[in-house]
């Protein structure tokens, strides 16, 4: 394949969160995502569509940050060079701009969707897949009392049946409030907690065992991101732990592993800077015996797309329910149609690339 980079585009989108859904945890409230829709063009009229979803106080990037460094850095490193490997594009990226992996990786989706639909394949096909073509997914529960009953109610209504509490907000309350939705959703539901690594030692200790009296399924990020020594111990509790915050890349994988500090690991496309890269990760992490789940960042369309795609594409993918929610946590699409989804399973569609169209009219906000 010799087709070369043309043009690589951008248009903004902000967006409102249902307001029924709003994720309120440790780390604030998700009320509203600022986001960089990406656009690669080749010089065989090829297009790609990648979306850069981050939000300044998880990851440190938006789209204002992700617009400035596509459009001064990486367009600049990009445009002229071989389509494929995207591979070696994504390593341009990192040569000319340190960090910022979910920036990086709107540009790397667009890339990946480029390359997919000039095979005519489906991205999960020429990311060495699919090994699946529906996957499970959850969605999260925040609030209190009768605020955490709409939010079940809502989750409900849009067919969700497996669910993670967001807690870390003190341990006794998160007790309560996980005690509260376990009683809503019933014995035989998935229900895990997410602490977002808001619970220091002697809480999380606490608070687990109390959780495992109500059947949680998993506990996600208990302790801040760099205590593994923390949770691995905590692993002895007996629920499974879920790393998420604690891995971006390979690095943070292999401390993770060696340190015994998860059973699960979160794998994002943000996080890790690009589908491929996802899945590098994902398959490092069956190396050593840790199981992944796709996590969430809060993507719209093309991420929840990208998430599919991935989460299609590795070899070994956990039980626990992923959190691919796409365009059910918005109160709009950006998608011409939405994903395959009843809210208990995401499906592929045989398509190529990413196998979504973006609406007409934010195709006009390109440039």
């Amino acid at each position: 394949m010799r087709a070369t980079i043309e043009a690589i585009q951008t248009a903004r989108v902000s967006l409102a969160a249902n307001p029924d859904l709003v994720v309120r945890g440790a780390r604030g409230t998700h009320d509203r995502s600022d986001f960089l829709l990406v656009r690669v063009i080749t010089s065989d009229g090829v297009e790609g569509y990648g979306e850069v979803s981050a939000t300044p106080i998880w990851s440190g990037e938006d789209g204002e940050t992700a617009d400035h460094f596509v459009r001064t850095r990486l367009a600049p490193a990009l445009v002229g060079t071989r389509l494929a490997p995207v591979g070696a594009a994504e390593f341009v990226m990192d040569k000319v701009l340190h960090g910022n992996p979910f920036t990086k990786a709107g540009v790397s989706t667009a890339l990946w969707d480029a390359f997919a639909r000039s095979l005519g394949v489906p991205l999960a096909v020429a990311l060495g897949g699919p090994y699946r073509h529906e996957v499970p997914i959850k969605i999260s529960l925040s609030g209190h009392g009768a605020g955490l009953e709409r939010v079940l109610a809502a989750a409900r209504a849009a067919g969700f049946g497996a669910f993670k509490v967001k807690v870390g907000l003190g341990a006794d309350a998160d007790v309560r409030r996980f005690r509260l939705a376990r009683e809503l959703v019933g014995p035989t539901a998935v229900l895990g907690a997410d602490a977002n690594g808001g619970w220091s030692r002697s809480e999380a200790a606490v608070a687990i065992r109390a959780l495992a009296q109500d059947d949680v399924a998993f506990v996600e990020q208990p302790l801040a991101a760099t205590d593994l020594a923390g949770l691995a111990d905590l692993r002895r509790i007996g629920p499974p732990i879920v790393a998420d915050e604690s891995v971006f890349g390979t690095a943070d994988l292999v401390r993770v592993a060696e340190t015994a500090a998860a059973d699960v690991v979160s794998v994002y496309v943000g996080k890790s800077g690009g589908p491929g890269r996802a899945v590098q990760l994902a398959q490092l992490a069956a190396a050593h015996g840790i199981d992944v789940l796709i996590g969430s960042n809060g993507e719209l369309g093309l991420g929840a797309a990208a998430q599919l795609h991935v989460a299609a594409a590795v070899p070994q993918l956990s039980p626990i329910p992923s959190d691919i929610i796409g365009a059910h946590y918005y109160a709009e699409d950006i998608l011409a149609a939405p994903l395959d989804s009843d809210g208990r399973w995401v499906r592929l569609r045989e398509a190529p690339g990413l196998g979504v169209t973006v609406r007409d009219d934010l195709l006009k906000e390109f440039g």
